[in-house]
Formats: C-alpha cells, structure tokens, sequence
C-alpha cells in the first residue's frame, strides 16, 4: 500500500496568510485568510465558488506566489476528457518508433511494447503533473462546474488518493501533497462527494471599502478620491441588469486606464469614452449609458 503523500504547512497562522497574500497583490478578508490557513493546515483542497469576476483564480495565483509554489492549472470545459486532464501517449512518436524497429530487425509487436509505452512517449497533462512534483505546488482547478460529471468521478479519485494508475506503468503516487485549489462559477452544482472533500468559500464581490483598498494598493498613483469615484461608479454598474458584471480585474483596468489618461476626475465625458474597458457588450454599454445618465 503506497504511503500518503506529505503536505508540510505553508503558513503560520492566519495572519500570516493574509500578510503574505497582500505581498503577492490579493488582499484577503478574515474569512478568505481563515478558510486558507485551515486548507493548508488540514490539508485538504480549497473549493473557491461564486460569480464570475470575484476573484477566484486570483486566489490561487496569489496562494502560488506567496509560497513559492508552481502554479499548475487545469482549465475545465465541456468535452473535457481523462486524456486532457491526466495523461495521454504521444501516438504519433510511437508509431514512428514501431516502424523504425520493424524497418531496421523486423521487430513484431511484442518485441517493441515495453519501449513505446515508456516514459518517453507519456504526455503528463495538469493532474499527473501536479501529483508527480516534489517541489512545492498549487494545483487550480478552474471553472470545475464547465466540466462533465464525469470529470468530478475522475477528480474525486485523484484528490482521494493523490495517485493515478497507468495500466502500462503502474501505479504513480504522490510523494508530496500539492495544495488544491477548485473554483466554480455555480453555473451548476457540483456533486455532494467532491464537496465533502473540500473546504468551502464563497466568493462575492468585495464591499465598496475593499475594493477601494484592492484598487490603491494594485493602482497605488491613482488619487483616493478617483478611487472612490471609480468604485462608485463600478458597484452602480453591478446593480444593473447587465449580461456580464465588471470583474474586479476590470475595475482595474479601469483605474489604470484613467491613470494613463492623466484623468482626476470620472464625469460623464470620462466614463462615456472609456466604459469600453469594463462593458464588453453592445447592450450592457446601452443599459449603462441610459441608466447613467450618460447620452
């Protein structure tokens, strides 16, 4: 029986989390740095919900960045197969291979099986990857809910086990745990077994006084009281009935945007020529225009 993998603790405590997550350029709440200290300290994976725009996969860079880990991500899809996520055999080369042997001796099938289901021709996709690494890593699974179900089946073993089984190789088995991050639009719901196996967060957008900070602090030139204005204009934004919200990336890109336009202040001429930055449809553009007054 292979022996679990290892996870050695990457943060001290709660306040170092949300010390060194604010050096890498994410500023945590109580909940957020809590929620990650215990992940970390438990050693579980860290599933990350909520709109899209929060924040999420942030959070796991910023997790990579403040502990010195690889970020290795998967990014989950409607298709997504086993192949893409875990591993695959470069068929091409192999064929190559079993015709130069058979053009060379005349090698049959069996003479040549060992050789091309080697570890020359294994293409290690995220999942494999993260769990054959020894050094520190931060495996994101992003946007889980896109994926199939069966994908959860495949990803309930993998995080149970932190092992994959190769028929022509063997069983591979983590010697150290990588630090686990899911994120999930809720775009629909994940199985009852992935989330057990999971600690939760839920991720909304910050409040008017943190997405201030988030914006001085990545945006440090731009005035508070544009800040202040810019976060205003974005919260009131939001509350429309729009296709797709402004993200807090979007916010600043916004700040920075002004900032390159050396505006100090966001009137109507301002947020009329740059709301392109933030509105990324024609009739979201039309709603704000018309809610805010801006024709």
């Amino acid at each position: 029986m292979p022996r679990p993998p290892t996870q050695t603790p990457q943060f001290s405590s709660v306040a170092d989390v949300s010390k060194r997550l604010a050096t890498a350029g994410y500023l945590p709440d109580a909940q957020i740095a809590t929620t990650v200290f215990l992940a970390d300290r438990l050693g579980k994976p860290l599933l990350v919900e909520g709109p899209a725009g929060t924040g999420k996969t942030e959070l796991a860079k910023a997790l990579a960045a403040a502990t010195g880990s690889e970020l290795i991500r998967l990014q989950c899809y409607e298709g997504l197969d086993e192949a893409r996520a875990l591993y695959e055999w470069n068929y091409k080369k192999q064929l190559l291979r079993i015709q130069a042997a058979q053009g060379a001796d005349g090698a049959d099938w069996h003479a040549v099986h060992d050789d091309v289901f080697g570890e020359e021709f294994l293409l290690s996709r995220p999942l494999l990857t993260a769990i054959r690494r020894t050094e520190p890593t931060v495996l994101l699974i992003d946007e889980t809910d896109k994926a199939d179900v069966e994908v959860e089946g495949l990803l309930l073993e993998v995080l149970s086990d932190f092992q994959v089984t190769i028929p022509e190789l063997g069983t591979i088995a983590a010697t150290r745990r990588p630090t686990v991050v899911l994120t999930s639009n809720a775009t629909r719901e994940l199985s009852e077994a992935l989330k057990r196996r999971c600690l939760y967060l839920s991720l909304d957008y910050p409040s008017a006084e943190r997405e201030r900070e988030i914006v001085l602090s990545r945006v440090p030139d731009l005035a508070p009281g544009l800040a202040e204005q810019l976060v205003r204009t974005i919260r009131a934004l939001r509350a429309l009935e729009l296709k797709k919200s402004p993200s807090i990336s979007e916010t600043l890109d916004w700040a920075q945007t002004l900032l390159e336009l050396g505006l100090d202040t966001l009137d109507e001429t301002a947020v009329r020529s740059t709301l392109g930055v933030v509105l990324k449809h024609a009739s979201d553009q039309d709603r704000a225009a018309a809610e805010l007054r801006l024709n």
